[in-house]
């Protein structure tokens, strides 16, 4: 998938002013009593032009969801569509028990903070090291205890297997580390939802794996939710689970199938 959201924007892995986003455990742990996302009837638009008509799914906390299709089929505007980037034109759908629909500008951070979301291209700062990138994120989602900042990047980097590289500048590092880095960031507001768009479409096989057994791991001892893009069949084929099809304007739950 090649769309991404607009510069102009708010970068929506960066975003939101927060209120009390250090006290996001307390309300991850509130919110997983309700479904991470939840879609009914809804239609995606791009500006006037329909993409998907009566998409209509639910993902639980903790699993983990394959989002397949060609290039062009309306993937990557349902992904905008859930961090805020297109609105919810019609329909009902929430993530983490916040409304979609009728979303304003300065509603769009409060979403964003249940959010997590992996680029295939990083999207890091690379004029900084990594734990700074992290405290970057951190003051821009809201956060203002640099004692706990510290801590909750040291946390995230940990669950992803860099608690050593906090020093390092991106450049220093692998594809598959900062695509860890990626995953680390997406992390640190305790999101209900991350949202991978093609996570492992600039990596080798052997790193890609490794990437995917990280993010089901994420689904399984952290109840995070998963929505991953992919046009990877040999990933779903080694690590199946249920499948949404986007193909000629609807999105088709699937289940889990193995190829």
């Amino acid at each position: 998938m090649s769309e991404y959201p607009d510069t102009t924007s708010p970068n929506p892995a960066l975003s939101g002013s927060a209120h009390n986003p250090e006290s996001n455990l307390e309300n991850a742990a509130v919110s997983s009593t309700i479904p991470a996302l939840s879609l009914q009837a809804a239609d995606i638009y791009q500006q006037q032009a329909l993409i998907l008509s009566q998409v209509s799914f639910t993902i639980e906390s903790g699993e983990f969801v394959y989002l397949i299709g060609k290039t062009g089929v309306g993937k990557s505007s349902l992904l905008k569509t859930l961090y805020g980037d297109l609105p919810l034109q019609r329909g009902e759908g929430q993530v983490g028990g916040m409304s979609l629909v009728g979303l304003k500008p300065a509603e769009i951070p409060v979403l964003r903070r249940k959010l997590g979301i992996v680029f295939q291209d990083f999207q890091l700062l690379y004029d900084r090291t990594v734990g700074d990138n992290l405290l970057f994120v951190l003051r821009a989602t809201g956060w203002t205890d640099l004692t706990k900042m510290k801590h909750r990047s040291a946390e995230v980097l940990k669950l992803v297997g860099l608690s050593t590289k906090d020093f390092k500048m991106p450049h220093e590092l692998s594809g598959g580390e900062q695509q860890r880095v990626v995953v680390a960031r997406a992390l640190l507001n305790y999101p209900t939802l991350v949202l991978a768009d093609e996570p492992t479409g600039n990596l080798d096989p052997d790193t890609s794996l490794e990437i995917m057994a990280l993010l089901t791991q994420i689904a399984r001892e952290q109840g995070t939710a998963v929505l991953m893009a992919t046009h990877d069949y040999l990933i779903i084929d080694r690590f199946p689970a249920r499948l949404m099809r986007c193909e000629a304007g609807r999105v088709t739950d699937l289940g889990a199938i193995l190829f």
